[in-house]
């Protein structure tokens, strides 16, 4: 998860409160100098973490819950607005006609940043093309084409061009007609002169709605500069944070962004061209103090479960067949959803009830079962009840496992049957899925 080592010392402290018998003032500052000191341990700007805590302990003291909220609850939510408020305003790059520019420095993850957002709007129905207009790096054009033919976008670049004008202008007429037009630009190991006048020419040259930075989230409270630097430059309308997965200097990028103004439009967390997520501080923000996200759950699944087979699934159970072809189909809807760890931190509480080593060894059992399926005959999978001794040995022969690890597929089958015959016995329950599909009337004659 994002910010991992700050999430666990946000939840302890929230902890803290949720389990008190009451909440005093002495509670109150020890659970203070708690978020602080997490914040500075995640790189946030001393000043910032100072004048935050000092709200957060005087509302924390001062103010009254409204009428139904425990003073836990009230000062958990405290803990929430004040954390949101650190990390501004977050800001999506609408789905619509426009030309974006990327800008940033050498080594920020630019190009295949441009590359997730390319994705990101030809998923959400844009019509986008791709320009390589990083006419510095040798190896730019090649690499943006390679991500290009991977989410099925064309890219436009002249190599051996040295001028990333004329570049950007000759794509204007290539992808006349298109819904987006992302250019990628030429970064530099600094802000020299030439880069922000290169970028300057480029943005009026193409008249760009949006105007995106890419900052690696490592760079810490230095992002905070360089921001304002490009911002002063062009006008940002966004920034995006890469690499936020793996380090701890993120709250300090995170915070020295915001303070500059410019919103924070998506962090890169991860190397996939789907790692890209949607900032919104606030569902940030509960994800970091174990509340999940359930909203981001739904999002993962959109455009990766099949709706007819999810559709179809639903009709099978509420029939009463779930067969090992059925289960098989849940996991890899679930795989394609991304990893477990991150689909976890989702989940209300489920962050908080499943250790590092509970939650590697589901992903790698998970795995386990697929590979013991792929190694069945299509009557096994549809008829689980012939699966005796002999077949056993042969599929773990084939799987490359144990018989004993088969046997606990099975086991898990048989498990998720009962579980599934609970619900169908929950007459209530039964009705309301079985309305969603129109077939009530099924319902009241069963």
């Amino acid at each position: 998860m994002v910010l991992e080592s700050l999430g666990r010392s946000l939840k302890d402290a929230v902890r803290k409160i949720a389990n008190a018998s009451h909440v005093d003032s002495s509670l109150v500052k020890e659970v203070v100098k708690d978020v602080q000191r997490a914040l500075l341990q995640a790189d946030v700007n001393v000043k910032l973490v100072l004048a935050m805590t000092k709200n957060l302990e005087k509302r924390a003291l001062t103010e009254k819950p409204p009428a139904g909220m425990s003073s836990r609850e009230h000062v958990i939510r405290i803990i929430h607005e004040e954390l949101v408020s650190l990390l501004g305003e977050g800001k999506e790059i609408p789905a619509k006609s426009q030309r974006i520019l990327m800008v940033g420095l050498y080594g920020q993850g630019k190009t295949t940043t441009a590359g997730k957002l390319a994705k990101n709007l030809h998923k959400r129905g844009m019509k986008v093309g791709l320009v390589a207009g990083d006419i510095h790096r040798p190896a730019a054009y090649d690499q943006l084409s390679q991500i290009g033919k991977k989410i099925n976008v064309p890219v436009y670049g002249e190599p051996g061009s040295k001028n990333a004008t004329a570049v950007a202008k000759h794509a204007l007429k290539e992808f006349s007609g298109y819904d987006v037009i992302i250019f990628d630009t030429s970064g530099r190991h600094s802000l020299e002169d030439d880069l922000i006048k290169e970028i300057k020419d480029v943005a009026k040259a193409v008249e760009a709605e949006n105007k995106v930075l890419v900052l690696d989230a490592q760079t810490g409270q230095q992002a905070g500069p360089q921001a304002k630097a490009f911002h002063d430059a062009v006008g940002l309308t966004g920034v995006i944070l890469t690499k936020m997965d793996g380090t701890a200097k993120g709250g300090g990028a995170l915070s020295a962004v915001a303070e500059t103004g410019a919103p924070i439009s998506y962090l890169g967390v991860g190397e996939h061209l789907d790692d890209l997520e949607r900032f919104e501080p606030d569902r940030f923000i509960s994800r970091l103090l174990g509340m999940g996200d359930v909203r981001a759950l739904i999002e993962a699944a959109t455009g990766v479960v099949d709706e007819k087979k999810a559709e179809e699934a639903a009709r099978r159970l509420m029939s009463g067949k779930f067969t090992l072809r059925d289960m098989y189909d849940q996991m890899e809807m679930l795989q394609g959803m991304g990893p477990f760890k991150k689909l976890a931190s989702m989940l209300p509480g489920l962050s908080d009830r499943l250790s590092e080593v509970d939650v590697e060894m589901t992903q790698e059992r998970l795995g386990r079962f697929r590979v013991i399926m792929d190694s069945m005959t299509d009557e096994e999978l549809e008829n689980p009840k012939t699966i005796k001794s002999s077949r056993v040995s042969r599929i773990a022969r084939g799987s490359g496992t144990t018989t004993k690890q088969v046997r606990e597929l099975l086991k898990q089958y048989d498990s998720s049957v009962k579980a599934m015959k609970g619900f169908m016995g929950n007459r209530k329950m039964r009705r309301q899925l079985m309305k969603q599909f129109g077939d009530l009337e099924d319902v009241k004659g069963g």
